[in-house]
C-alpha cells in the first residue's frame, strides 16, 4: 500500500498547572488549560495486510514495543480486532522531555491517522479512551481543540485562549516528570478556581518550584525570558514559554537567546492541525 504522509502531531502548551489534590492510586488532580502551538512532530504511515507494527525510526534507548507510537498502534488493533498493521517513520521536532507533549502527540496522532488509514472506524471519544491507557494528556492530541482540563487531565471543556504569539525556550535538559510529582515538596493542595475566573496573571505552575530545584538549567531559563515577559513552564518542564502581542516581538526575544539553548517563535492555536489533515 502507498505512504500516507506528513500527519502532524503538535506540540502543546499548559497556559498554567495547578495541583488541586491526590487520587488514592497516586495519580495527581490537575487544573489547566492546554492551548496548541504550530511546531509539530511529522508521521507518515504505510498500511499492510498483516498485524505487523514497525517503528522505522525508533528513539535512540527506547525499545519499538515500549514506544508510545507502537502501543497507540497496538492499543487500536486491540480495541479494533482490525487484521491490519502498519509500518511507520517520525520526524521529531520537539524535544523528548520538554513539557510540550512530544510522545503523547506522536500517539494520539498515531490513533487517529490509522482510525481512518485502517477504515475501524473508532470516534472521537473511544479514541481517546485507548490515549487516556498510554498517558493523561493523550486525549486532548487526539480530540484537538484547545480545552480547559480536569481530574487527571482527561475531563475537557472547550476553552477558547488568544492566539498571540510566544517564544518558547528549551534549555536542552530532559524532565523527569515522574520525579517532578514524586518530588515531597511538590504543592497539592491549591485551591480550585472556576473557568471564567481564569486569568495568566492569576495562576501559575505548581511544578515550577520543584523543577527549578531539581533541574537549575530550567530556572535559569525562566529568569532569562522573564526579562521580556511573563515567563512559566509548561507542564513539568523543561520548556519554558512567554506569550507575547506581535510576531516581530517574538522573533525580537528568539534573536537574543543565548546559543546554549534551543529557541522558537510560534503561533498560538486553538484548534490542531492535525483536525485539518484528517479532513484532507
Amino acid at each position: 500500500m502507498a505512504w500516507s504522509t506528513s500527519w502532524p502531531a503538535p506540540a502543546k502548551l499548559n497556559l498554567f498547572l495547578h495541583v488541586i489534590g491526590r487520587r488514592n492510586d497516586g495519580y495527581h488532580l490537575l487544573q489547566t488549560v492546554f492551548q496548541f502551538i504550530d511546531l509539530s512532530d511529522s508521521l507518515d504511515f504505510e498500511p499492510t495486510a498483516d498485524r505487523g507494527i514497525e517503528l522505522l525510526t525508533p528513539i535512540p534507548g527506547i525499545e519499538p514495543e515500549a514506544d508510545l507510537v507502537t502501543r497507540a498502534a497496538r492499543g487500536l488493533q486491540a480495541a479494533t480486532g482490525t487484521d491490519q498493521g502498519a509500518r511507520i517513520r517520525i520526524q521529531k521536532h520537539l524535544p523528548i522531555g520538554g513539557g510540550l507533549g512530544g510522545g503523547s502527540s506522536d500517539a494520539a496522532t498515531v490513533l487517529v491517522a490509522l482510525n481512518q488509514l485502517w477504515e475501524t472506524g473508532l470516534t472521537p471519544s473511544e479514541l481517546a479512551q485507548i490515549g487516556l491507557a498510554l498517558g493523561a494528556d493523550v486525549p486532548i492530541f487526539v480530540h484537538g481543540c484547545t480545552a480547559w482540563a480536569e481530574g487527571v487531565g482527561e475531563q475537557l471543556q472547550p476553552f477558547d485562549a488568544a492566539v498571540t504569539p510566544a517564544v518558547i525556550i528549551n534549555p536542552n535538559v530532559q524532565v523527569n516528570t515522574g520525579r517532578v510529582f514524586s518530588d515531597s515538596h511538590l504543592t497539592r493542595n491549591t485551591p480550585t478556581i472556576k473557568m471564567h475566573a481564569f486569568s495568566l496573571g492569576r495562576s501559575r505552575n505548581d511544578c515550577e518550584p520543584v523543577t527549578r530545584r531539581l533541574y537549575p538549567e530550567v530556572g535559569e531559563a525562566l529568569d532569562w525570558l522573564g526579562q521580556f515577559a511573563t515567563a512559566r513552564m509548561s507542564g513539568t518542564g523543561a520548556s519554558v514559554f512567554a506569550c507575547v502581542e506581535e510576531p516581530e516581538e517574538a522573533a525580537s526575544i528568539v534573536a537574543r537567546v543565548p546559543s546554549k539553548w534551543r529557541a522558537d517563535a510560534v503561533r498560538r492555536l486553538n484548534r490542531s492541525p492535525l483536525l485539518d489533515r484528517l479532513t484532507q
